[in-house]
């Protein structure tokens, strides 16, 4: 449905291909180099204007209060900066697991910033509609942006890739692995070797919080040997999701048939274009 009064939106996985740690601002926040793709893995988000003003969240998330749900902030946030009175339904079908490094809250966010400019009329563009986004999370402005991106800074400064677009085997280890404690461990390596882009695409694709990860939540050290007997697998973002990727679908869905027999697992197609975009037509050529 897309009309004056209801929207039903895809919110994106992403994968971060690669994290590197280059440096530490003053405000304690870490200074970054990683790559994001899309993957065609979704959350769903539906909202519905309302005519009374208020911003209501129709499927509460376990342990995440009301206020503190992200797509609630990002109304609450466009409203603000769009000076308007609406109010807004939203309702999420959760399919992109908590903590799992597919960035599913900052995608519910930018998919809710980008559905309600579009219901509500409030005529924020794309830039603004990212600056607001990165009030509510680093990774947010990426997939407002809606393309792959090379990101520097603490995320957001986003520069457009084309990258091949393979199938990838996700496995969702059973465990939720707490970000702010990876970036707070004693053991993170923090002023690492910037890179290029070159040098990326030349192979450079480490991660640097993994070691940190694998010794914290073994469930992931288990994970990535499981997935790395089939193709070298790395960790998205601090994981706990960690991937591995394949040129042909059938091969993918046949090592993600056998890794099922003991985790729970997906396969999903890389994406240098967000769904969202399409789904709102905004995608500029």
């Amino acid at each position: 449905m897309d009309d004056l009064e209801g929207l039903r939106l895809p919110a994106p996985a992403k994968l971060n291909l690669m994290l590197r740690i280059v440096g530490r601002r003053q405000d304690g926040y870490h200074l970054l180099q990683t790559v994001f793709q899309f993957i065609d893995r979704c959350d769903w988000i539906s909202l519905r204007h309302r005519r009374d003003g208020r911003i209501r969240l129709e499927t509460p998330l376990s342990g995440v209060p009301e206020a503190m749900n992200l797509t609630v902030r990002a109304a609450q946030v466009l409203r603000e900066a769009a000076g308007i009175r609406a109010g807004a339904s939203i309702a999420i079908d959760k399919n992109l697991p908590m903590g799992g490094g597919l960035g599913g809250g900052s995608s519910d966010a930018a998919t809710t910033l980008l559905g309600l400019n579009h219901l509500w009329r409030a005529g924020l563009s794309v830039d603004e509609l990212g600056a607001l986004g990165l009030k509510l999370g680093a990774d947010v402005p990426v997939f407002i942006k809606g393309r792959a991106a090379w990101a520097e800074g603490v995320g957001e400064e986003l520069f457009p890739l084309e990258l091949p677009e393979p199938w990838y085997v996700v496995v969702i280890p059973n465990c939720h692995v707490a970000t702010g404690a990876i970036f707070a461990a004693s053991n993170l390596t923090r002023y690492n070797k910037r890179i290029t882009i070159n040098d990326f695409l030349a192979g450079q694709q480490e991660n640097h919080c993994l070691p940190v990860v694998a010794d914290l939540y073994t469930e992931v050290a288990s994970a990535l040997d499981a997935l790395s007997s089939f193709s070298p697998a790395k960790l998205t973002g601090t994981g706990a999701c960690v991937f591995a990727e394949f040129s042909l679908e059938t091969e993918a869905r046949e090592v993600a048939a056998k890794l099922a027999r003991a985790w729970r697992v997906f396969v999903a197609r890389g994406l240098n274009k967000s769904p969202l975009m399409g789904a709102l037509g905004l995608i500029r050529n």
